[in-house]
């Protein structure tokens, strides 16, 4: 039997996993949130770059411990995902395709205000993913990954609780409304 090239193998592995993420598995679940983590970390420093105003030290000093945190979350899910015999995104191009966070140069030109609540929305929308994969690692008898993803979703909710506090909001102030259209049918 011939060895596979380099290049075999590679396409092998996009093919494994366009299909993981079309039925989705704890693996492809969490490659989405290590490819928001990605997304994040640019988003964080947009942040840190050009916020302005009378907050801005302490902003500097906040976005410096995310930006830590960030980092370090990146890192250790990356080799989680490899002790799970799972193949982590590893190119900028997988890792931007698989990200449901949204970039924008202009937004650089918002209040502080306006920076800190895109990135409460940002780890919101985060744990909607880190949800899926916690329930999909539990599915799947992933007892390790399934640990890790709860322990990020905490971090997620603390950061959320304390950036919230910062523009004068309650932890879920404005992520938790629902849609009052579908109750006047």
């Amino acid at each position: 039997m011939s060895e596979l090239t380099i290049e075999d193998q590679y396409a092998a592995e996009l093919k494994q996993s366009d299909i993981d993420h079309h039925v989705p598995t704890a693996g492809a679940m969490t490659n989405h949130i290590l490819s928001n983590l990605m997304v994040e970390y640019v988003k964080l420093n947009q942040v840190k770059w050009y916020v302005k105003g009378a907050n801005y030290f302490g902003l500097q000093a906040e976005y410096d411990r995310l930006l830590q945190e960030n980092t370090a979350h990146f890192a250790e899910l990356g080799d989680l995902l490899l002790d799970e015999a799972q193949k982590p995104s590893s190119t900028t191009a997988e890792l931007t395709k698989y990200s449901m966070l949204e970039e924008n140069g202009a937004f650089k030109y918002n209040d502080a205000d306006t920076l800190v609540a895109a990135t409460i929305k940002d780890f919101d929308t985060e744990n909607l993913f880190v949800d899926r994969a916690i329930k999909l690692a539990e599915k799947e008898e992933r007892p390790a990954l399934a640990a890790w993803l709860v322990g990020y979703r905490g971090s997620n909710n603390r950061n959320i609780r304390q950036l919230q506090a910062f523009v004068g909001n309650e932890a879920r102030t404005g992520l938790d409304e629902e849609d009052d259209d579908d109750d006047e049918d």
